[in-house]
């Protein structure tokens, strides 16, 4: 469910979908870096301001889906424009400082992004550049993150598939929104 904040700046209502508490599993794949299985907790949040606050980190998982060890953490912001155009400031724990621009698909919750400006530490990895594509689908955030260095092409390296996480407050807001007749048996309402 998509649900549109009272207190959310006018401009970002096409980022609604984005908002709430993600988490999920996903793949990470480049050359000269481990082959393995994430999982990852995102949020997108907001102070009522005209830009979301992001912040994601991930974990590789053993075979059994345990955490091993932290393997990204990234945060930032993201802005949209009346055009769609989308607009994103990210850091990332490895020394890498990015500009995103992109735009929202017409008439679907999907983003387009690419890099326009890179900064990196001494200490961070080559890197030069990615896309990223991120789409609200029946009820996930999936996305998919492609990367490219001096030695590597643009080529896919990171996706994952997170469902929204639900918190009690949320689960009692809704409860109380149900119509005081709604029948007993539950079977009744679909009839």
């Amino acid at each position: 469910m998509i649900e549109i904040p009272s207190d959310l700046h006018k401009d970002l209502v096409p980022l609604a979908f984005l908002l709430g508490n993600w988490t999920g599993a996903g793949v990470h794949d480049f050359p000269g870096a481990e082959k393995c299985n994430f999982g990852q907790e995102v949020s997108f949040t907001h102070d009522g301001r005209d830009f979301l606050e992001y912040h994601s980190r991930t974990w590789v998982l053993d075979s059994e889906g345990n955490k091993v060890r932290p393997l990204e953490t990234e945060t930032g912001y993201w802005r949209v424009d009346s055009d769609r155009k989308v607009e994103v400031v990210m850091v990332r724990d490895d020394g890498v400082v990015e500009v995103w621009y992109g735009e929202l698909a017409d008439k679907k919750p999907q983003i387009d992004l690419a890099t326009d400006a890179v900064a990196r530490t001494a200490a961070s990895g080559p890197y030069s550049g990615g896309k990223r594509l991120y789409g609200y689908v029946k009820s996930d955030l999936m996305w998919v993150g492609e990367k490219q260095t001096p030695e590597v092409p643009l080529r896919p390296y990171m996706s994952a598939q997170l469902k929204k996480v639900v918190s009690p407050e949320d689960v009692e807001r809704w409860a109380k929104a149900l119509p005081d007749d709604m029948p007993d048996d539950g079977i009744a309402f679909f009839k």
